[in-house]
């Protein structure tokens, strides 16, 4: 009777309390210049996160920014698109994850430049990397997460 009744406890329990689903990963596609090192630093980074990741090697990065919606003045390292945003730059997985769970209406975000000791970049943080957002409008990129 002890056994009986602990089986049934036991499958309440995981009809009352189920375990989480496993995470479905988040799949990326990234153009990179093809001598560049550190984006495959920061793929390597990204799939260490539970990302799926194209890597595409190009010599047009800035055309390709541009066009989703990226000024010149705040690109970053490499491109990537992600479930329908473009994510430029060395932006570290929560902020992206952020990005994915707010849905907020822009083009995507961007880390400018190639800031010392953000994912996939060697070197110590000297200093909080400060996140854009921006839009295929023109409009003056915001400031979407500091880390």
């Amino acid at each position: 009777m002890l056994r009986r009744t602990f089986c049934l406890y036991a499958a309440l329990t995981v009809v009352a309390f189920p375990l989480p689903a496993a995470a479905e990963p988040i799949h990326a596609t990234l153009f990179k210049n093809p001598q560049c090192s550190c984006c495959e630093g920061y793929s390597s980074y990204l799939r260490e996160n539970g990302f799926v990741v194209d890597v595409k090697p190009t010599n047009d990065l800035t055309e390709i920014s541009r066009k989703a919606g990226v000024p010149e003045d705040v690109q970053g390292c490499h491109t990537m698109f992600v479930d329908g945003y473009v994510v430029d730059g060395h932006v570290p997985v929560n902020v992206i994850r952020r990005l994915l769970t707010e849905r907020p209406p822009v083009a995507g975000i961007t880390l400018p430049g190639m800031p010392m000791g953000s994912p996939g970049m060697g070197g110590t943080k000297s200093s909080a990397f400060t996140i854009y957002s921006v839009t295929k409008d023109g409009a003056v990129p915001k400031v979407y997460a500091t880390e």
